[in-house]
């Protein structure tokens, strides 16, 4: 869902009248919406003409204005030179896509940050990475490993067990019957003997 912006109506006065909250702003307030996220639209209350462009622009000069470190002054020259349509277009592309890939970079570092400090913030886990090092020991395995290796030990054993099983018969029982003659074999007795 998209918002819809926060149109600032500028009165001959110089005066910038913020209607979504009903005050007076000035170029600070302005340029805080601006940098909070907000889609800012500055119409002249007159004529109804859409002085968003000149407004962000009188925001950079004033800040420019307190920092000699403000925009480099070959740009400057490159602006001023820039005034037809196509060296203007080509610029403003240019300018486009370098603040595109600043903001790329700084997403990227502030994504790194934030992996480093969710790492520095879990002392438990970086105290016990440092034992096992110093240790020697590896991690002891896991409920789950410790049930695999189980299953892979039961599954040998089975496996070994299943051939022997059919090697092996049973003797019959023969009622102490020779198996050459079918007669009856004579047992000794602990009695017979004495």
């Amino acid at each position: 869902m998209e918002t819809s912006p926060v149109v600032i109506k500028k009165y001959g006065n110089r005066r910038l009248y913020d209607t979504s909250s009903s005050r007076y702003v000035n170029l600070e307030d302005i340029a805080a919406l601006v940098r909070n996220g907000k889609d800012v639209q500055v119409l002249d209350a007159k004529t109804g003409e859409d002085l968003t462009r000149v407004i962000l622009t009188q925001i950079i000069l004033e800040d420019a204005k307190g920092q000699p470190s403000g925009l480099p002054l070959e740009l400057l020259r490159q602006l001023v030179v820039a005034t037809d349509r196509v060296g203007r277009d080509f610029l403003m592309w240019y300018l486009k896509s370098a603040f595109d890939a600043y903001h790329k970079v700084h997403d990227s570092v502030q994504s790194r940050l934030s992996e480093v400090q969710s790492a520095a913030l879990s002392p438990i886990q970086m105290v016990r990475n440092f034992m096992q090092r110093e240790s020697g020991k590896p991690e002891p395995p896991s409920e789950l490993d410790q049930l695999r290796q189980r299953i892979v030990e039961l599954e040998a054993r089975v496996s070994k067990a299943t051939p022997a099983r059919a090697t092996i018969r049973k003797p019959k029982r023969d009622g102490g019957r020779s198996p050459a003659t079918g007669k009856a074999t004579k047992r000794k007795s602990a009695k017979a003997k004495s």
